[in-house]
C-alpha cells in the first residue's frame, strides 16, 4: 500500500506540474520571447504529460494488487474464525460477514488511499506556494472539514437496499402473475419510490458543491492577491484531487452476531436405514443439517441439491471425480437417470425436468456411496410408482447408514426405523414391523 501511495502522489504531482508549466508556457509565449527561452518548458510539458499517464497506470496496478493481497489475508482470517466456531452462523450472517469484508476493502481503495494521496499532494503544493494563506485554508476545509461532515453520521441503508432487492426480484420473477392479477403497475411504482428514497439517502452527505465552491473561492482570493497565473492554476488542479473527498461514505458494519440455537435437535441413532417423518415445521430438515455439521467430511454427505450449468457427466462426477464409465452407468441405472451424459442441464438444471433433476442428484449420491447418506425428500417430483421404486433401489445400494426425510407413508416399509418429528419436540423412534 505504501508503494501505491507514493506512486499515486507522484502521478497527482505530475498532473499539477503539467497544469502549472503549461499555464506558464502560454503566458510566457504571449510575450513572444525567443524560442530557446521556451524549449525547457515545452520539454517539461511533454515529459509531465507522459509521466502522468504512466504513473496513473502504475498507481492503479499497485493499489489494486495491495488490496487484493490484503483481501486474501483478511478472508483467510475470517474463514479460520468460522472453522473454529462451535456454532456455525446462518446463511444470512455469513452473507453479512462477506459484505463487511468487501466494504472494508472498498473503503481502503476508494477512501483511505485517495485521502492520504490528497493530503501529501496538498502539503507539497502548499510548501511550493510559500504557504499561501488562502491555499492552506482551502485545503484544510476540503481535506479535513468536509470529509468529516460527510461521514460523521453514517446511515444504515441496508434495510432500504434489501427492500429494493426484494421488490425488484418480485417484479422480475413474478411478472406474469402480477400482470394477470393487475398488480404489476402498482408494484413497479412501489419499487420506484423505494429506489428514489434510497437515492436521496445516499446523496444526503454529498458535500461536493461546497468543495467546488471552496476551490473557486480560493482561486479568486489568490487572484486578488496578484499571485502568478501558474500558481493559481496549480491550486485549482490541487483542489480537483480533494473535491471527491467531500462525497466519502462510511458504511455501517452489518450485524453478524446471532444467538446459538436454544434447542439442538435430538439425533436418531446412526445405524441402518431410518425414515424421518413429521408435519411441516417439525424440524426435519433442521435435523439433517445439524447432523451434517457433526459428521466428519469423510464419513458422510448431505446429498447436494445444487445442479451446475454444465453436462450431466460433470455434475455427477462431483461425487467421485475418478469414477469409471461403468460406475457412472451403474449409478444412473439405480437412479433411473435417462439423460445423455454430454447433455448440458442449464443454470440450476433449468433445461431438464424436475424429475430428471432429482434423479441426477440421486445418481450423484449413489456414486458417492458415503458411510452416512442424508437425503431430504429425494424423490420429490417423481410419480409415486417411480418414486418408491427408485428410493428402494438407492437404499438397497447403500451399504452404510441412510437417513431420509419423506412424507410418503408408502415408503416407510423400505426402512429399518422410523423417526417421528413433532412440532412440540417430542420424538419417537420405532422399529418397522
Amino acid at each position: 500500500m505504501r508503494l501505491a501511495i507514493l506512486i499515486g502522489t507522484l502521478a497527482e504531482l505530475a498532473g499539477i506540474g503539467l497544469t502549472a508549466t503549461a499555464t506558464w508556457l502560454v503566458m510566457r509565449a504571449a510575450e513572444h520571447p525567443p524560442m530557446q527561452a521556451l524549449t525547457v518548458a515545452i520539454v517539461a510539458v511533454r515529459t509531465l504529460a507522459l509521466a502522468k499517464g504512466a504513473l496513473r497506470y502504475l498507481e492503479r496496478l499497485t493499489s489494486h494488487r495491495a488490496v487484493l493481497s490484503e483481501a486474501v489475508e483478511l478472508r483467510g482470517k475470517v474463514y479460520d474464525d468460522l472453522v473454529h466456531r462451535r456454532h456455525v452462523p446462518s446463511g444470512t450472517a455469513l452473507t453479512r460477514i462477506v459484505t463487511n469484508v468487501d466494504q472494508h476493502l472498498d473503503t481502503r481503495l476508494r477512501a483511505t488511499l485517495p485521502w492520504i494521496t490528497a493530503a501529501l499532494v496538498g502539503a507539497v503544493v502548499t510548501a511550493a506556494s510559500g504557504f499561501s494563506l488562502p491555499l492552506v485554508a482551502g485545503l484544510l476545509i476540503n481535506l479535513v472539514l468536509l470529509p468529516w461532515l460527510a461521514i460523521r453520521n453514517p446511515r444504515d441503508l441496508t434495510p432500504l437496499r434489501a427492500r429494493l432487492t426484494e421488490q425488484t426480484t418480485e417484479l422480475v420473477h413474478s411478472k406474469e402473475e402480477l400482470i394477470a392479477y393487475g398488480l404489476f403497475d402498482e408494484k413497479l411504482r412501489t419499487a420506484t419510490r423505494t429506489a428514489r428514497e434510497l437515492s436521496r439517502a445516499e446523496r444526503t452527505h454529498d458535500l461536493t458543491p461546497l468543495a467546488i465552491a471552496v476551490q473557486f473561492g480560493t482561486a479568486l482570493l489568490l487572484l486578488a492577491q496578484h499571485e502568478p497565473a501558474w500558481l493559481i492554476m496549480a491550486a485549482v488542479a490541487t483542489f480537483e484531487i480533494t473535491i471527491p473527498l467531500a462525497a466519502l461514505t462510511r458504511p455501517l458494519p452489518e450485524p453478524t452476531d446471532e444467538p446459538e440455537p436454544a434447542h439442538t435437535p435430538q439425533a436418531p441413532s446412526l445405524n441402518g436405514k431410518t425414515a424421518i417423518v413429521g408435519p411441516s415445521g417439525a424440524g426435519k430438515t433442521t435435523l439433517l443439517n445439524a447432523l451434517a455439521r457433526e459428521l466428519e467430511p469423510s464419513k458422510g454427505a448431505l446429498a447436494d441439491a445444487h445442479v451446475f450449468h454444465t453436462t450431466v457427466r460433470t455434475n455427477v462426477l462431483l461425487a467421485k471425480p475418478d469414477a469409471t464409465q461403468e460406475e457412472l452407468d451403474r449409478a444412473a441405472e439405480i437412479a433411473e437417470l435417462d439423460l445423455d451424459w454430454d447433455q448440458v442441464v442449464g443454470e440450476r438444471g433449468e433445461e431438464i425436468s424436475g424429475g430428471q433433476r432429482q434423479r441426477l442428484i440421486l445418481t450423484r449420491s449413489v456414486l458417492a456411496n458415503p458411510e452416512v447418506l442424508l437425503l431430504d425428500e429425494p424423490t420429490e417430483g417423481l410419480d409415486p410408482e417411480q418414486a418408491d421404486r427408485v428410493l428402494a433401489r438407492v437404499l438397497d445400494h447403500c451399504q452404510g447408514t441412510a437417513l431420509v426425510v419423506t412424507h410418503r407413508e408408502e415408503q416407510l416399509a423400505l426402512f429399518d426405523h422410523v423417526h417421528h418429528r413433532r412440532p412440540v419436540g417430542h420424538e419417537h423412534v420405532g422399529r418397522v414391523g
